[in-house]
């Protein structure tokens, strides 16, 4: 049977190793669980070591006389503990120590050396090339258990701590490269299929954020509990083979885990154990009086076919697990080379995008908001835009989610609120005393500081708290609703107004809407694109449109592009709107020409 890289091998109950005798160190179950491997060209020997061992607990032996093979045998079964003959025919013991101390997965394996020298020439070479004791033929059996059980129990403690996760006390991710690499060493050799599956708690960050980092570290024991005991349960392995190391959990870092299945028969194999995997994190974890709903994504690769090294497999199995998030979370996604296509053209795109900033390639554009009884323009919002050089205009849709991504949202947020509250400014110097509406992204209001930042914004832009409207989403203020009632209202304190964006496509309970402090509705486009022949849209509409009235609540319409559409809104008392029927988003020259043309705030002395 092939062993673990880590055998059971465990230390008895104690926190004081000092205090302890090498007899109580290690448990009479880890002894019998222990695997000997004597190296010795004499048989006798052999057999004379293992009926002494025998007689103090020990069951698990691993012996030869071929010192020729004797690597592969330890690479592949992995003992605790070697007993190695020095003077043998073909591959002296000399020779086999420097083998397997160049060896990653055997370095630290303790080697007690078999040797009928008393000279000290003969030790020290053998000290040299790594051994870690010796005894001398012909052995006395208490000193023979006395140094093994030493040996044993240092190894215990070094792979204890060397090996596993403070927190999870899952093996760690020394362990895990050294289990891989054992892994695709023997799949090398035995042409054998083998499988990483990498395994991500989705918005685990949300997590830390909001219910601080003692409750993150309790998910994390708890979602590593439930993993192990699914894989252990897993009907997979009797598909795989009658190994208790055919699959093996480990935590690498932070919230993601890695699942190494040793041999595969079939694709099909990975896919079982991801939904498996899925499946057992569908029910609620109860922590700290909380009741929490964890998902997982999982990315999946394949040895041979997604790459020969280790470092390879570690770098698609993590673009298989991105895929996974950007399919919505909550699933698994194969590697595929497209997907390592999609991560370049993602990678350049970010670095475009940090160029971008520093240059300061991205623009502000304006889109009038509309009064719908009078054709007016009472406002604007300001709308991000991006042409590159080379990739001409690049759609929001594509950048803004990458700056979420990558953080870049933060600076980039703040960049347009300055900016926009400028360009309000410069109107009110125009004579049009103009709201102007940000959209604030969830990154940027989960951090807490937004009242200060809005604060210094405007102390440092001159403009009037009233005249900035921030624009959040209705699926993140409903996220966490009774908190982001209080940010909501330290933003109001500051006379800013606020507006719930997207209306109609989240889940807003009625009961926190008419709690939420806001001024403003807007119904999102995909309820307006089909007005009025849809009745069920329209239905929605008119429906919104007479809550909100009811809250005391200014509705604005998002996409109107049609006469059609802009009757059936100002006959159902719609406020305001926004779409292609009035006017698309311009940049700021020509928005400010627009108000010149519209309004009588800009002379033509003074528009540019």
């Amino acid at each position: 049977m092939a062993a673990n890289p880590l055998s059971a091998l465990s230390l008895n109950d104690t926190t004081d190793i000092d205090a302890q005798s090498p007899e109580r160190l290690v448990s009479m179950q880890a002894l019998r669980d222990a695997r000997v491997m004597i190296v010795d060209d004499e048989p006798i020997m052999m057999d004379v070591v293992q009926a002494f061992l025998e007689d103090a607990g020990y069951t698990n032996f691993l012996t030869t006389d071929d010192s020729d093979g004797a690597l592969d045998m330890m690479l592949k079964e992995r003992p605790d503990v070697l007993l190695l003959d020095l003077i043998m025919p073909g591959k002296s013991g000399f020779e086999l120590l420097a083998e397997i101390r160049s060896e990653p997965t055997l370095r630290y394996m303790p080697v007690i050396v078999l040797t009928a020298a008393s000279d000290s020439d003969t030790k020290l070479q053998a000290l040299e090339l790594g051994a870690t004791d010796f005894l001398a033929k012909p052995v006395d059996p208490s000193e023979l258990n006395l140094r093994i059980r030493n040996a044993l129990a240092f190894k215990a403690y070094q792979d204890q701590l060397a090996y596993n996760d403070a927190l999870t006390g899952l093996p760690n991710r020394q362990l895990f490269l050294e289990r891989l690499s054992w892994t695709l060493r023997l799949a090398r050799r035995h042409n054998k299929q083998c499988a990483l599956l990498q395994i991500g708690l989705d918005r685990f960050k949300q997590i830390n954020d909001t219910l601080g980092h003692e409750t993150g570290d309790e998910v994390l024991k708890a979602v590593s509990k439930r993993l192990a005991a699914t894989l252990r349960e897993s009907d997979t392995l009797s598909m795989l083979d009658d190994r208790e190391d055919a699959i093996s959990l480990s935590r690498l870092a932070g919230d993601e885990f890695m699942v190494l299945v040793s041999e595969i028969k079939h694709p099909e194999d990975a896919s079982i154990i991801a939904r498996r995997l899925l499946e057992t994190m569908k029910s609620p974890l109860m922590l700290n009086g909380h009741e929490l709903f964890i998902t997982i994504s999982v990315g999946i690769v394949l040895f041979p076919q997604d790459g020969q090294q280790g470092t390879d497999l570690l770098t698609n199995v993590d673009l298989a697990m991105g895929q996974a998030k950007l399919h919505g979370r909550n699933t698994y996604a194969f590697y595929s080379p497209e997907t390592n296509a999609r991560s370049f053209e993602r990678l350049t795109l970010e670095t475009a995008l940090r160029k971008a900033m520093e240059r300061n390639e991205l623009e502000l554009y304006y889109q009038p908001k509309v009064e719908t009884a009078t054709g007016r323009i009472i406002g604007a919002e300001a709308l991000l835009r991006w042409t590159h050089k080379e990739l001409g205009a690049i759609s929001p849709a594509r950048f803004i989610p990458l700056a979420e991504e990558t953080g870049l949202i933060l600076p980039l947020g703040e960049l347009v609120l300055r900016q926009a509250c400028q360009d309000a400014v410069k109107w009110q110097q125009g004579g049009c005393n103009l709201p102007v509406s940000v959209n604030v992204s969830s990154l940027q209001f989960r951090r807490g500081d937004m009242p200060a930042i809005i604060q210094s914004v405007l102390q440092s832009s001159g403009l009037q708290a009233g005249n900035l409207i921030i624009e959040l989403t209705e699926s993140l203020l409903m996220e966490n609703a009774k908190a982001n009632i209080d940010m909501l209202r330290a933003i109001k304190l500051l006379g800013v107004r606020l507006s719930m964006d997207d209306f109609g496509t989240g889940y807003s309970s009625l009961s926190y809407l008419k709690r939420f402090p806001l001024d403003e509705l807007k119904i999102d486009q995909v309820f307006v694109r089909d007005l009025p022949d849809d009745p069920g849209n329209a239905a929605i509409v008119g429906s919104v449109i007479s809550m909100a009235r009811g809250l005391g609540l200014t509705v604005t319409a998002e996409g109107v592009e049609t006469p059609a559409q802009m009757n059936f809104l100002k006959m159902h008392g719609c406020d305001l709107f926004q779409g292609y029927l009035f006017s698309r988003p311009l940049p700021l020259n020509e928005f400010t020409a627009l108000l010149a043309q519209k309004t009588n705030c800009f002379s033509k002395s003074n528009m540019n």
